[in-house]
Order: structure tokens, then sequence, then C-alpha cells
């Protein structure tokens, strides 16, 4: 499938679904920019020879009925890669009766069934049915999983730890995509930073089951390609009193906080950053060694 043809069937399935879900509540077009240099492309009204870098993202709106909620708000944020559909769109699932744990399996699921049943074809309305079939089990695990929480808590688990991960991908453009790695990196109590552009890095750090809970939901995203390029693992004195385990966990962060961090963005489309202004902000960081696991060259 050319560029023009994958962008005649980005443009023609946004179509159907404005006109199946005429009210704004219902869909909402997050960039339209993107929108409208999408209808310039396929239309043909500008001398645009090459697809436009920008890419169309919505949200789908829907309240549902279920058996342990009257009604539910479940959203659907979508982000077409340039490649659609012939690669899979990008699609995030939000919904209040869902928990994390639960939300991350549902991606999994959703995911599977898409790679299974609509590789190289439109699919945002057939995840949409997926989801309204589906989405009644995710809540009754969901509802359930406090109460097996709970009675685990009464056990002593594994040993806890400190962990910080170094984690690559092929690039990180994807405005939602940004937006979920700043919430969850502050919602789990993780510090460290994230790189947009190409190639994508992040750096979380903090307890080791917040890092691993962190990688499992960002690894479920469609990516290009995403790894764990190096990681540190620090155990902890399980005897430690609780606020000594905080306090040992503080001290072994290279990071205050987590920020989006950008280094002169240069190139066409502004996806490439200066790694040597990288390079520096590692070292400053302590952590200059991970500039040549990163790129197999040592950092200046």
């Amino acid at each position: 499938m050319s560029c023009l043809e994958c962008a005649e069937s980005q443009l023609a399935e946004i179509e159907l679904l404005t006109s199946m879900f005429p009210d704004r509540e219902e869909l909402e077009i997050t960039d339209q920019l993107a929108l409208a240099e999408l209808r310039v492309y396929v239309e043909g009204s500008a001398s645009m020879e090459t697809p436009p870098s920008s890419r169309p993202q919505f949200s789908i709106r829907q309240k549902l009925h279920h058996a342990s909620l009257e009604k539910t708000d479940v959203v659907l944020a979508c982000a077409y890669p340039s490649e659609y559909p012939t690669v899979l769109p990008e699609i995030t699932v939000r919904c209040a009766g869902v928990s994390r744990a639960q939300q991350t399996e549902l991606h999994t699921e959703l995911h599977a069934y898409l790679m299974e049943n609509c590789q190289g074809e439109v699919c945002v309305l057939s995840a949409v049915d997926w989801v309204k079939d589906n989405l009644q089990v995710f809540i009754n695990k969901s509802s359930s999983a406090p109460t097996a929480s709970k009675l685990e808590s009464t056990s002593p688990g594994p040993q806890e730890g400190f962990s910080r991960l170094w984690i690559y991908s092929h690039h990180i453009y994807n405005k939602t995509k940004r937006k979920s790695i700043l919430e969850w990196s502050k919602e789990l109590g993780l510090s460290g930073f994230s790189m947009p552009g190409k190639p994508g890095i992040v750096c979380v750090e903090g307890h080791h089951s917040a890092c691993e809970e962190f990688w499992s939901r960002v690894k479920v995203l469609t990516w290009k390609k995403i790894m764990i390029r190096h990681r540190e693992d620090i155990p902890l004195d399980p005897k430690g009193e609780d606020s000594r385990a905080v306090e040992s966990i503080d001290s072994l962060r290279k990071f205050t906080g987590f920020e989006e961090a950008m280094f002169d963005p240069h190139g066409n489309r502004g996806n490439h950053m200066d790694l040597g202004q990288l390079f520096q902000f590692l070292n400053e960081k302590g952590c200059g060694d991970i500039f040549q696991i990163y790129f197999g060259i040592e950092g200046r």
C-alpha cells in the first residue's frame, strides 16, 4: 500500500467515524491541524509530494451499561502512524472501573485481537466493538482485585529493592504516549527523564515494583521498537523499617522528579536531539557510562 493509499484510508475512516459519532462528546479530534494536512495531501490541493509529518489523533467516548455499574464512560484515544492501516493504530483505553493492572491486560488482549483479525485494514470500529464486548470481564477482575491484594498483604512478600531502567525506543513522537509516560512516572513515584524524538530514551528509577509496573504499561503500547537497554537493581535490607527503606531509595536516586528533556531539537521535523548535550546531561547526573551502552560510542 502506497503512502497516498494509506492516507486515503485514514481520511475515509475519520469521515466514517464523524458520521457515526456526530456529537463532539462522542468523537473529539484532538489535532485538527493534522487532519487538515491529511486532507490537503489526499485531495492534492497543495504540492505535497510526501505525506505530512503530523499524525491524526482523536478520542471516542462511549457510555456503556453493564452489570456492576449502571453506566460508565470508556474512552479510546487513537493515533494513526503514517503507515496505518498497514500497521496497527495506537489505541489507549481509559475507564474508571478498570484497574491499572487490568488496563494493561486489556491493551495486550486488544492488540492481539487486532493483530489477528484486522492487520492491513482500518480497525478503529472493530476496536470499539471489541471493548464494548469485553469490558465487563476487566471490570469484574478489577472489582475483585482489592480482596486478593489484602489477603496477600498479610503474608511476607518478595524482597523490595531499588531499580533503574534505561529504556530505548526507535522513536517517541506521539503526544498521548509522552503524556502517559509523564503521568505514570508521577503516579508511581518514579524519578528520571524521557527524551522524545528519534531515538527515544526513557529512564525511570525508584521502587523495583513501581519500575516493573511502569514497564508493563509502556511496553504494551504500539511501538516500532522498544526495549530495556540496561537496568540496575539494588536489593534493600528486608529487615529495615519502612521509613529507612524510603530514605534508602531516595539516597540511591540520581534524578530529582521526572521531566521530559529536550536537547536542541533539529532536523526537518525537529525530531532529532543534540546527543552531545544528552551526554553532558547524563554526565552531570553521574550516568555518563550509559551513553556508550545506548549508542556504542564514548560520549564527549
